[in-house]
């Protein structure tokens, strides 16, 4: 709720706990910082859930803001059981965010190209 109605997080990074049984916080971003920054978190190695305020620009010029949820999961550097766990927990967390307006699957750090996902925002 902080991220979309404070407006005072840029991005907040959610992963499961060790012990796979919750879902916890595992770092946030103030507004001050940038996608390329949110990217840099990503692990490469685990997947993860996240929540970006996303701000572009519309066709006619207008500066819109959309709450965009990631799910990030690296094919080629995960398990399958990670893999697993983390899709089969994704419907979970979402129900419990507020705000969604869209929704990425991302597997690599080509699907996070900054101008990619501005064009995802637009439609």
């Amino acid at each position: 709720n902080q991220i979309k109605m404070k407006k005072d997080l840029r991005y907040c990074i959610f992963k499961i706990s060790d012990d796979r049984k919750t879902i916890e916080n595992d770092c946030q971003g103030p507004e001050t910082e940038t996608f390329a920054d949110f990217v840099k978190k990503l692990p490469d190695d685990q997947p993860r859930y996240a929540l970006c305020d996303i701000t572009y620009e519309t066709d006619d010029g207008r500066q819109q803001n959309k709450l965009c949820f990631f799910f990030w999961s690296p094919d080629d550097k995960t398990s399958v059981k990670d893999r697993m766990l983390y899709a089969s927990s994704k419907d979970a967390i979402k129900k419990k965010f507020v705000g969604i307006m869209k929704e990425m699957q991302v597997n690599d750090y080509g699907d996070l190209d900054e101008k990619s996902v501005l064009e995802e925002m637009k439609k």
